[in-house]
């Protein structure tokens, strides 16, 4: 029975990381470097001290759960986080976790990372239109948002959309001089 609670374990572990991979809040103190030079490994032990949490405290409330992620994101990332959404999630998969509903699990996971995905996908098209749009001949800055799905949530495979690379910006190989820099040229 003790490979039945691994298991367990393995699943609840996988589903906090999926939602806290999706979590915007998050996402945005990681990528803009809010917790420093370490934002990154932070946030991957976010996801072990979220799990422990919820393992160490039986029956814990939503406000606790909130004042946890809170203070957590305010001493590792320096961010004030009031939207809410998160612990609601949480607390949905450890009570699934607690009643052994391993399907339940994998199924909220899933939906968690598929949700991701789509939102990735809308990013990039609204991008690409954005740069359609945008004929004037100044500078358009792109962004695309990109999806990791490192299999550990579900088994499923989030596809990204290749992007599209106008000729005009391939680099050629007289641009790269012996010392391993790039030249940059202006479009014309």
């Amino acid at each position: 029975m003790a490979g039945a609670g691994d298991d367990m374990r393995a699943l609840f572990r996988a589903g906090v990381r999926a939602v806290l991979e999706a979590w915007p809040a998050l996402q945005i103190a990681v990528e803009n470097g809010f917790g420093g030079v370490h934002s990154l490994e932070k946030a991957e032990w976010l996801g072990g001290a979220v799990e422990d949490y919820f393992i160490r405290n039986a029956d814990l409330e939503l406000n606790e759960v909130e004042d946890f992620l809170g203070e957590l994101m305010t001493n590792e990332f320096d961010t004030v986080v009031e939207d809410g959404s998160l612990p609601q999630q949480l607390q949905t998969m450890f009570y699934h976790f607690e009643r052994g509903d391993g399907a339940a699990l994998r199924e909220m996971a899933s939906h968690i990372t598929q949700r991701k995905c789509r939102s990735t996908a809308t990013a990039l098209k609204t991008a690409r239109e954005t740069n359609e749009d945008e004929d004037d001949g100044g500078s358009v800055e792109e962004m695309e948002v990109s999806a990791t799905n490192d299999g550990a949530a579900t088994d499923g495979v989030c596809s990204q959309p290749e992007p599209s690379v106008p000729e005009s910006q391939t680099i050629k190989e007289e641009d790269i001089v012996e010392d391993g820099w790039t030249i940059v040229r202006r479009k014309k």
